[in-house]
């Protein structure tokens, strides 16, 4: 299969041949046609998360098993390989053999930071999400799916949701998008400042 037509947008991993393998709706031609599916799945997999309680606890919740369920709830009306760890590098990310211990690790530290209550609620939240972006488990759809899963962790809290810069598409090119990307470069270096702004903003 050819690549799709449009431009990646910066800071997003290139789907590879062997990716768009996997592509369930056979009218997707561009990255926009892409973005408006993974659009309509991903509504519909917050309905699920939010209304009721699609997981019992937040022990639940930090799990690679739940991890899981929750990206194959968000793209699996798209991708045949959603809920499942990618097997190859790509340009973001720990190399693929490791990241089932990674996404561990986090979890296991985020369950001490909940336990423990190290950071307020919000900046716990952020730090699940950068951790599971920086790990980068899945082929497609990291930011989205680690976005989602820090709004669940609060939701299970009682909290309000992140705005995630004010509540703009932080999957096209933007100024919104690059303001995100450097928040998350700077929260690589060790300063999650900027990306809890950003998420509160």
């Amino acid at each position: 299969m050819a690549q799709l037509r449009g431009e990646d947008p910066d800071g997003a991993t290139p789907l590879e041949d062997e990716d768009l393998d996997g592509l369930i709706p056979t009218f997707v031609a561009t990255r926009g046609d892409l973005n408006l599916v993974e659009q309509a799945n991903i509504e519909k997999a917050t309905l699920w998360a939010f209304r009721g309680r699609s997981v019992a606890d937040v022990s639940e919740l930090l799990s690679v098993r739940f991890a899981n369920a929750l990206h194959r709830r968000m793209f699996g009306d798209v991708w045949r390989w959603a809920g499942r760890q990618r097997t190859h590098e790509t340009n973001i990310g720990v190399a693929a053999h490791r990241i089932i211990t990674e996404m561990t690790l986090l979890f296991d530290d985020a369950l001490y930071w909940h336990e423990r209550e190290t950071y307020e609620r919000a900046e716990r939240a952020v730090r699940i999400h950068h951790r599971l972006v920086s790990i980068h488990p899945y082929r497609n759809g990291n930011g989205r799916h680690a976005r989602l899963a820090a709004d669940l962790y609060l939701h299970l809290l009682d909290e309000p949701r992140l705005t995630w810069g004010a509540g703009r598409d932080l999957v096209v090119d933007s100024d919104t998008r690059k303001a995100y990307i450097a928040a998350l470069r700077a929260a690589d270096g060790g300063d999650v400042q900027p990306l809890l702004a950003f998420a509160l903003k």
